[in-house]
């Protein structure tokens, strides 16, 4: 009877710990983890963290749950210090954050936090994340290839210097992500003599849709790779890429919804600087709106073409943006206009008010895109590049020509070089 006494008195063996100023101010997070743990873990303050966790009783903690706000911010060193000295000991850091802006969020996981949670915690949200890091490391355990995508680890090879093209549409459903994705598979297919290496972008970080488009997982490497994006190499880079059908390597939107400021001009520069040292030609899909690394993908591209459609929405869209980068002095004639849906061949009045169009906006719209119909939609909800869902549809047709002249130019430039 002693003994069952003393048994049930036994204290349940702490494995894990919540560190903050207050725990008391996160009642959300004492709630799931005491449904998560029971009584097997504790609390400690940020001062007295870093000591704790570098002692060897800190090896038993499973993870740390560190919780903080905008009151907290100011002091990113010695938040940083605390999971240092979490990581040092094996110990996994979740990152709790209550109104903590983007760039310090992007500073602490850089490094070294392995996941992070938003405040108020969304319901089981906290226990995802603890099964995220209860799971073995993706090398011991390579996931089997999604539809569309490679059997095999992709392999890059340095020396290049890729032609790099932007993408953005001036509006929505104006088909930007269509053109680029579509694009950057007939690049891949149409070399003559040898297949150039092409890698699609997808830098809509909030609602990215390239992966949709060409059925491709979205990897969990690709948010590790923006949030360190500083130490990233040609082989870190490579393991946040899906291959499709061989013929082209796709670097999707991450699994969630991030901030498009989670990362900056100096940032996107290193990851456009890495492909285009690995690949001959660079697409990139941008998001329609302007942030701070706009300009860097601007500048750093060859060829930059911005979507519209024959309509007024288009049209004003298309001024805002040219005073903004004339206002700013950047290179607003590098864009190459795209007229996507453009009137037929036989339609006179609507041939005309692409003249006016283009007449009134000071543009040139060199690349018009036929209407390519319900066809088009339904080659993107079935995952499949128009090349092998509608080969002859007129939107197809005119995306091959566009990307021969685009192979032309680099075999020319190839041989001059």
């Amino acid at each position: 009877m002693t003994n069952a006494t003393s048994q049930q008195m036994e204290p349940a063996p702490i494995v894990a710990c919540t560190i903050s100023r207050d725990v008391q101010n996160f009642d959300l997070l004492i709630d799931d983890m005491e449904a998560l743990l029971g009584e097997g873990w504790g609390d400690l303050g940020f001062d007295e963290a870093a000591a704790f966790l570098r002692q060897p009783d800190a090896q038993s903690l499973e993870f740390v749950a560190m919780a903080i706000d905008a009151i907290d911010e100011p002091d990113l060193p010695m938040l940083t210090n605390v999971i240092r000295a979490a990581k040092e000991n094996g110990v996994k850091v979740i990152l709790i954050a209550e109104d903590v802006t983007p760039a310090s969020l992007h500073h602490l996981l850089r490094d070294g936090a392995d996941e992070f949670v938003p405040y108020p915690l969304p319901e089981g949200e906290l226990a995802g994340a603890l099964e995220r890091l209860r799971q073995p490391a993706p090398a011991a355990a390579p996931a089997a290839p999604a539809p569309g995508a490679g059997s095999e680890a992709v392999k890059l090879s340095g020396g290049g210097d890729g032609v790099l093209i932007g993408i953005h549409g001036l509006a929505g459903g104006v088909g930007a992500t269509t053109l680029a994705v579509n694009l950057a598979y007939e690049l891949a297919v149409g070399g003559k003599d040898k297949q150039p290496k092409v890698c699609l972008i997808d830098l809509g970080l909030q609602f990215g849709s390239v992966a949709t488009y060409l059925d491709l997982p979205r990897r969990e490497a690709v948010f590790e790779t923006l949030s360190d994006i500083e130490s990233m190499d040609g082989d870190a880079f490579a393991q946040a890429l899906v291959s499709f059908e061989d013929k082209m390597q796709v670097f999707t939107a991450p699994t969630d919804i991030l901030p498009l400021d989670i990362i900056g001009p100096p940032e996107i520069k290193k990851l456009l600087n890495i492909t285009r040292e690995h690949f001959d030609y660079v697409i990139v899909d941008m998001p329609s709106t302007l942030v701070q690394w706009t300009e860097t993908v601007l500048t750093e591209s060859q060829l930059y073409f911005a979507l519209i459609e024959l309509d007024m929405r288009s049209a004003q869209n298309t001024l805002r943006l040219k005073r903004a980068l004339q206002s700013e002095e950047l290179p607003f004639e590098k864009i190459r206009f795209a007229l996507n849906r453009a009137p037929k061949f036989t339609d006179l009045q609507g041939k005309s008010r692409v003249k006016r169009l283009a007449d009134s906006l000071a543009i040139a719209l060199d690349v018009q895109l036929p209407d390519g119909g319900r066809t088009v939609m339904q080659a993107c909800d079935h995952g499949m590049p128009l090349a092998t869902h509608a080969a002859k549809n007129p939107l197809r047709r005119e995306i091959v020509k566009l990307a021969q002249q685009l192979n032309a130019i680099g075999a020319s430039d190839a041989e001059a070089a």
